[in-house]
């Protein structure tokens, strides 16, 4: 194994005060990445999208659960399996409580082919307390495309077709028999009752993801603080870190 090599205190700190100063850079990179994707258009939704939930069939609409802005993981499980996906299941594991993204008006479910009776006994085995729906057989998988099947739609994954990824030498993504599953996360956004798709991210996109802040940060109206921009998208409801607005998760 090849471990790092052994200084001493002060050649330590040297090193680490030039990191310090690359690693502030990029996170001003990072913060003005994530205004520019607040500022991304967005798309109404119109198709009549259905899943079957624990309390039956739900709309896009519905899995809102009243509040403005909803996160939808799509964890592969395909209807033929018998469990989830592990990678999937290690990504989701992260999400804990979500009282603080709900706090800020943002709602996260996770969505799947598999039929609920199978996600049911998964989820109760995984110890998993966030809501997970199945999208069944419908489009709505496919339109996000995190299912590839051909003769429904045409491949694409993280915005390149198939002959673009194999190009791109990632053409890994789209081997297999199909239809075949794969992981991405989407974010909407509600006006009223008109619902509207903000953003998805795909592959490598997911990395670092699963905290409030880096969730929030996919989302039109971000994570609510006086700080970003654009401004007048959202009353500054956030609570960054050490401020008196944050509240344990059974106070909200």
């Amino acid at each position: 194994m090849s471990l790092p090599e052994v200084v001493s205190r002060e050649e330590w700190l040297a090193a680490r005060k030039e990191l310090l100063a690359r690693e502030k850079a990029a996170t001003k990179a990072r913060d003005a990445l994530n205004a520019d994707r607040r500022r991304l258009p967005m798309v109404r939704i119109d198709e009549d999208y259905r899943f079957d939930g624990p309390d039956g069939t739900a709309t896009l609409l519905d899995l809102f659960g009243g509040r403005r802005q909803l996160l939808i993981y799509h964890f592969m499980f395909d209807p033929s399996w018998d469990a989830g996906c592990p990678s999937c299941s290690g990504f989701v594991d992260q999400f804990g409580d979500l009282t603080h993204l709900r706090a800020r008006d943002t709602s996260l479910v996770v969505v799947s082919r598999a039929p609920l009776d199978k996600i049911e006994p998964f989820k109760e085995r995984m110890g998993w307390t966030f809501p997970w729906y199945s999208s069944g057989g419908g489009r709505f998988n496919h339109d996000f495309h995190v299912t590839h099947d051909e003769s429904v739609s045409p491949i694409e994954y993280n915005y390149r077709t198939r002959a673009e990824l194999e190009r791109a030498g990632v053409g890994y993504y789209v081997e297999g028999s199909e239809p075949f599953e794969l992981p991405g996360l989407s974010v909407f956004l509600r006006d009223g009752d008109a619902v509207f798709h903000t953003y998805s991210t795909y592959a490598r996109g997911l990395d670092g993801l699963g905290s409030t802040t880096s969730l929030l940060d996919l989302t039109a109206l971000g994570r609510q603080e006086e700080w970003e921009e654009p401004k007048g998208r959202a009353s500054a409801v956030g609570a960054p870190a050490g401020s008196d607005k944050v509240r344990y998760h059974d106070e909200y």
